[in-house]
């Protein structure tokens, strides 16, 4: 499909620099089936679900993967921002930087921002190789455990650009870009669907009779990303690697086949479970990478219903999300939100998108 068909325009007064307090106090717009728009709130999300319906939520942990740091070992020493994007093995990193001109094979990066160190000392890394739109695999001189320290020691919030362009990460960032369901680290960008969600949410979903089932995704960088390609086929995704347990599928596959609905908090554990999926819609238990890319026109076998935030023009998840209720659907509904005031983006609200025509507040 052509990518210009996923375009808008979005006001800069609408993305969201700070989230909703408290977080369930977020604004929610319902998007039912037939393409009718309601506004509420999240406190009002178990009002729209039922009895035996399964969330799934994406508890990987974002790790504080953006870097600074500066070349040493040449005659100048340029400042180089890295943002770790994938673990490759114990002491290799996949990861983007800038300026990446400034960089070749070979040349190590010392990070630490004006002289700060880890405990452990100065983190060096090699750039090992080289790819395109500055995408470089880093050698780190710590391995293991030890690494993952010194990554904690010196790194930041990967906070998305859209948001660090506007203002520097803080220490509120700490604890505002992590979800409450966070304990899997991986991440280097947050599942932010799941940042609405409060301890008292959660109780008042369970006492209804929702089920709340865990998985696993560690979202790339990938995911802020516009498509730069004309047509969407020449689109390449970033690969993650995701977990969908034995226990929680055959849990989702029973709620389903008692009349329940799995509903997807973010397209993450979305696309975690369409690819986990078999071709009849049963829930697989799964290990391993996807690099699903989900359009109009894909068939969805596993999920009836997806609570998401609001989403970048020309994104691969503006794409998901107009396959899943609808291109027109989807740019009525984003055209209401900006009318309405609606927050955009990582911290901004949400919507609650329904496959079908049956949706509708329950009791």
């Amino acid at each position: 499909m052509r990518t210009d068909l996923f375009d808008f325009e979005l006001p800069s007064e609408n993305i969201a620099l700070r989230p909703a307090s408290p977080r369930e106090a977020a604004r929610l717009l319902v998007v039912e089936g037939d393409g009718v728009l309601r506004d509420h709130t999240i406190a009002d999300l178990p009002d729209w679900l039922e009895p035996g319906d399964q969330l799934v939520v994406n508890d990987t942990k974002v790790i504080a993967a953006q870097l600074s740091g500066r070349r040493i070992g040449r005659e100048t020493e340029p400042k180089i921002d890295a943002t770790l994007i994938k673990r490759l093995d114990g002491s290799r990193w996949q990861a983007l930087v800038r300026p990446a001109k400034k960089l070749v094979p070979g040349d190590v990066i010392r990070f630490g921002n004006e002289g700060r160190v880890c405990l452990l000392g100065h983190l060096d890394a090699e750039v090992e190789a080289k790819g395109a739109e500055g995408e470089v695999t880093l050698s780190f001189t710590f391995h293991g455990p030890t690494l993952d320290q010194a990554i904690a020691d010196l790194g930041r919030p990967p906070l998305p650009p859209y948001i660090a362009s506007k203002r520097p990460a803080d220490d509120q960032d700490v604890a505002d870009y992590q979800t409450m369901f966070a304990v899997n680290e991986g991440a280097v960008a947050a599942p932010t669907a799941g940042l609405h969600f409060t301890p008292e949410l959660e109780t008042k979903l369970r006492a209804r009779g929702i089920g709340v089932q865990r998985v696993t995704l560690h979202v790339g960088a990938g995911t802020f990303l516009p498509v730069k390609v004309d047509d969407t086929e020449g689109h390449r995704m970033h690969a993650e690697w995701g977990s969908v347990s034995a226990p929680v599928a055959a849990a989702l596959n029973e709620a389903r086949a008692n009349g329940g609905r799995i509903v997807a908090v973010g397209t993450t554990s979305l696309r975690l479970l369409e690819s986990a999926a078999a071709g009849d819609g049963t829930i697989l238990p799964f290990e391993a990478e996807t690099s699903i890319f989900i359009t109009p026109g894909y068939r969805f076998r596993a999920v009836d219903i997806l609570l998401t935030n609001f989403h970048l023009p020309r994104s691969t998840l503006f794409m998901l999300v107009s396959a899943f209720s609808g291109l027109d659907a989807m740019k009525a509904a984003y055209a209401h939100a900006i009318e309405k005031g609606y927050r955009f983006y990582s911290y901004g609200d949400a919507c609650l998108l329904f496959r079908a025509c049956e949706s509708g507040p329950v009791g």
